[in-house]
């Protein structure tokens, strides 16, 4: 089953792709609603409902070759999780593959912004999310979904900037000058197009860009493990994303916190979507146009 439902080997296959699919089952902490641990292989299932076409792009960005891998299995503690995450990390990006890694909750991205980290100097993250995920431990662990940005500014100290942030707690907010990051805060955001040249110019050559779906507006994706009030909407999401691509190297990146309800296929679908609209734009530079010309947009 791979990703967009390609099945001409030639383009899915590993060795020739440029993209690489990863899906990982993971909701090992868990505070609220269940089903990440599902999510990754419904997205990956939805994604072959999927036209391929992108018609912003005028582009087909599988046929750069996109392969999808076997689905990483849960471990039994935290600790082992983010030891696997972080070996399979390293041997994809060292493969020399761009990383798409589908989650499982949020915590299983911070082993993979590790490994990029340790190939691409001056990188930083692009979060986008409703949670500031700041705590340095939580539930005991501080390999939780609430603390992966904490392992990101505080122990690897790279660069953040957080985008549709809209849960904080006291800790959090009383730590924030501490951290190497610049919040752009849902209330202050949402609805507003004028914000996406000023989040990118914060953010270094580098980028690794992780979406938590529930940044998204529950309207769009009421299927997450910590629903929030208030989100972005797709268009915003996709404009900040587009931004992003015509002016920085993205580097890798991954979606987490879908969670799986039998019978609700439309958020699956949607990230699926989201997925393959970011990969559209990452590589606009490097894919053919359909319809010829330059893609709608460009260089805009």
């Amino acid at each position: 089953m791979n990703f967009g439902g390609i099945d001409d080997e030639e383009l899915s296959g590993f060795e020739r792709a440029r993209v690489v699919v990863w899906p990982v089952s993971y909701e090992g902490t868990v505070s609220y609603g269940g089903g990440t641990g599902e999510g990754a292989w419904a997205v990956v299932d939805a994604s072959r409902n999927m036209e391929l076409y992108d018609e912003e792009t005028d582009a087909e960005v599988y046929r750069l070759g996109l392969h999808t891998t076997e689905v990483t299995p849960p471990a039994e503690t935290p600790e082992a999780m983010m030891k696997t995450l972080l070996e399979r990390a390293r041997e994809l990006v060292g493969a020399g593959k761009f990383v798409c890694m589908i989650g499982g909750e949020h915590s299983v991205s911070a082993p993979v912004i590790q490994a990029h980290a340790e190939k691409y100097e001056n990188l930083s993250v692009l979060q986008i999310d409703a949670h500031a995920d700041l705590r340095d431990t939580y539930d005991g662990t501080p390999h939780s979904h609430a603390s992966i940005m904490a392992r990101v500014v505080r122990d690897l100290k790279l660069p953040a900037v957080q985008v549709g942030i809209r849960s904080i707690s006291a800790e959090e907010a009383r730590s924030l000058e501490q951290f190497p990051t610049r919040i752009f805060w849902a209330k202050d955001i949402a609805g507003r197009t004028d914000w996406w040249e000023e989040a990118v110019s914060h953010l270094t050559e580098n980028v690794y860009l992780t979406i938590d779906i529930d940044g998204l507006d529950p309207s769009l994706v009421a299927q997450t493990g910590t629903p929030e009030p208030g989100g972005l909407g797709w268009y915003e999401v996709l404009g900040l994303i587009r931004t992003l691509a015509r002016g920085r190297r993205v580097v890798g990146m991954d979606l987490t916190e879908y969670s799986y309800v039998e019978g609700f296929s439309a958020s699956a679908f949607l990230c699926a979507k989201l997925i393959y609209k970011s990969l559209s734009y990452i590589f606009e530079s490097e894919t053919e146009r359909v319809r010829g010309g330059r893609a709608s947009g460009a260089g805009a």
